[in-house]
């Protein structure tokens, strides 16, 4: 039996990027019960790749009874939906054997991993604020993507002056505003920029200098997305909606790191459910960004545990 409900967590302060604000996360819970045992995945269904909840719903709900992990693949697109049918039934399958996830994969026990803490956009005064709130932290991801940068970025680093800080522009900047920012980012100990031209819209990076690691995030989705990537990026960001669970993932992070990518493991703003089985994929990578619980007001029992530490792996109670 698979049963799919909705979920709304409360998140703890606005949470704005260049596309919007949201001060909820809505996400859906997948659980697949057989033989008395169930298994649980979350997925968030993001507009910006067309999904709703709507739809991401119908997608899963009209899946075959019974359908496997296998036939999964290709019975669902890259996305949302398959990802938490996939992630659920990564969970059925440890549960039916009694061990953890990563034994059926054949891999060593997960350690915690250090991950980013987002600051949203913001005046250039509020986050300067949030970056001294935040500056015990190895690692802070500014939220930036409009014509006023600049001002922003040069604020969060007064607030944080010796922490580690890497940008998302969320698809908002022309090569030639890049090309002008890019200096002043090195300046300013940027170690990373994500994303910093459209989708589609993205072959000048090829073109112009790429004086600090570019990493691509709505340009990469799975496997199917790294031709197009040559040339024009140093990183890729493996976010588990985005590549359709967890099966895709780990094989998107071996063939990426095949190609000669660092590997970014990112994430959507939902609970511990959904950053659970990304702990994995996050195992030895350059960055993570798993900090979505720690952006809500409320999330899973048990949640994810974090530390100074990082995150750390998941309980058998939430996942795998």
């Amino acid at each position: 039996m698979l049963t799919v409900t909705e979920d709304r967590f409360a998140l703890a302060e606005v949470f704005t990027i260049a596309r919007g604000s949201r001060t909820h996360a809505d996400v859906l819970r997948v659980a697949v019960t057989r033989d008395g045992f169930t298994g649980q995945g979350e997925c968030v269904p993001y507009a910006r790749y067309g999904e709703t909840l709507a739809s991401v719903r119908a997608q899963i709900e009209g899946l075959a009874e019974g359908v496997t992990r296998a036939a999964l693949q290709g019975a669902l697109p890259a996305g949302a939906a398959r990802n938490a049918v996939d992630c659920a039934l990564w969970d059925l399958e440890a549960k039916r054997a009694g061990c953890r996830v990563w034994d059926l994969l054949g891999l060593p026990d997960p350690m915690p991993v250090v991950t980013a803490f987002t600051l949203s956009l913001d005046t250039p005064e509020r986050m300067e604020a949030a970056a001294q709130r935040h500056a015990h932290r190895p690692l802070l991801k500014i939220k930036l993507g409009t014509p006023d940068d600049m001002p922003r970025l040069e604020a969060v680093r007064r607030g944080a002056p010796r922490t580690r800080i890497i940008i998302d522009a969320n698809e908002g900047w022309s090569a030639e505003v890049y090309a002008d920012l890019a200096p002043h980012l090195l300046r300013l100990g940027v170690a990373m920029v994500e994303q910093p031209l459209p989708a589609g819209a993205d072959d000048m990076l090829a073109e112009i200098a790429r004086p600090l690691p570019v990493c691509a995030d709505e340009s990469c989705h799975d496997r199917a997305s790294l031709p197009r990537l040559k040339g024009k990026y140093d990183m890729v960001n493996i976010k588990l909606d985005k590549t359709g669970g967890l099966t895709e993932a780990l094989a998107l992070r071996d063939a990426a790191r095949a190609e000669g990518y660092q590997v970014m493991v990112g994430c959507m703003v939902g609970s511990s459910l959904a950053m659970a089985p990304a702990v994995l994929v996050a195992q030895g990578v350059e960055i993570v960004d798993l900090d979505g619980p720690l952006l809500l007001a409320e999330d899973r029992d048990p949640p994810l545990h974090y530390d100074a530490s990082g995150a750390h792996p998941p309980l058998p109670a939430l996942w795998g």
